[in-house]
């Protein structure tokens, strides 16, 4: 029984709203144990035999029939949450900027990211090849280079962001499954 975190994109905002209450069930209906949301962004944590790319997979379809949009999800194991979260050289807790990290379903967005970044001049630190970590200044995340970067349409259907309190939330949740 491997545990996973499955992180929706999109969810409660533009329209997409799903109480997580209804995500719950709607997962709990999958072949899963111990479904969990997390805050009301899609965020979860659950246990099950299914691979990953199964996982993902089922969720999404999950998801599409029971809410009626196309759904894309991120899912890792939460071993490899707590390796991304122990890599990020940001801090999670700052007065002056917020430390995200931008996950990924396909590592080649990862390497779009880092290189489009790049001929911004900005900063986006590789954490692995499915996620990279970067800073916004406290109230401006949504104006920043990078936020509307990886906010582009070619992004949508293979990456999601956390910001990184909300992943060590995560994470904790994920690791009180196996307690």
């Amino acid at each position: 029984m491997e545990h996973f975190v499955v992180l929706l994109r999109g969810v409660n905002v533009g329209g997409i709203n799903i109480k997580m209450a209804e995500l719950k069930t709607c997962l709990a209906e999958l072949p899963v144990q111990q479904v969990k949301t997390l805050l009301a962004s899609g965020n979860v944590v659950l246990s099950t035999e299914l691979s990953a790319s199964q996982l993902k997979s089922q969720v999404e379809e999950a998801l599409a029939a029971r809410f009626g949009y196309q759904a894309w999800v991120v899912v890792l194991t939460i071993t490899r949450i707590s390796e991304l979260i122990a890599s990020c050289p940001y801090p999670a807790d700052s007065t002056d900027q917020h430390s995200y990290v931008t996950l990924a379903s396909d590592p080649a967005a990862i390497k779009r990211l880092l290189d489009e970044a790049a001929k911004l001049s900005e900063e986006m630190v590789e954490l692995g090849p499915e996620a990279v970590a970067w800073l916004a200044p406290v109230g401006g995340t949504l104006e920043s280079a990078i936020s509307k970067l990886t906010a582009k349409a070619s992004y949508k259907s293979t990456t999601t962001t956390r910001n990184l309190r909300t992943l060590i939330k995560i994470r904790d949740a994920g690791a009180a499954l196996s307690a």
